[in-house]
């Protein structure tokens, strides 16, 4: 198991698009995905999950994964919630 705290960059937070575009990357692993904020913890892979965090701009949670390819999702999940995708940019550039 990888956990991994990372801050999020995003000028809404891990909210609406941001977040289901986070769901599309992290269900393309077969890892089990976690996000933890303030003790509470969601399946990064369940939209209610992450909505019910309300991850805003800023903030510091852990990203835990564990499987087979955790090493490779770390990377490019963290990748993803650290490199301040805009809501509103065309999506192309946010699933980079």
């Amino acid at each position: 198991m990888i956990v991994k705290e990372i801050s999020i960059n995003s000028k809404n937070g891990l909210q609406s698009k941001m977040a289901a575009v986070f769901i599309q990357k992290a269900s393309n692993y077969k890892s089990r995905i976690w996000i933890e904020k303030n003790e509470r913890k969601a399946n990064a892979k369940s939209l209610l999950g992450l909505l019910s965090l309300s991850i805003s701009d800023g903030m510091k949670v852990s990203l835990m994964i564990d499987g087979e390819d955790e090493k490779k999702a770390v990377d490019d999940l963290e990748k993803f919630l650290t490199a301040g995708y805009a809501e509103d940019s065309d999506s192309s550039h946010a699933i980079g």
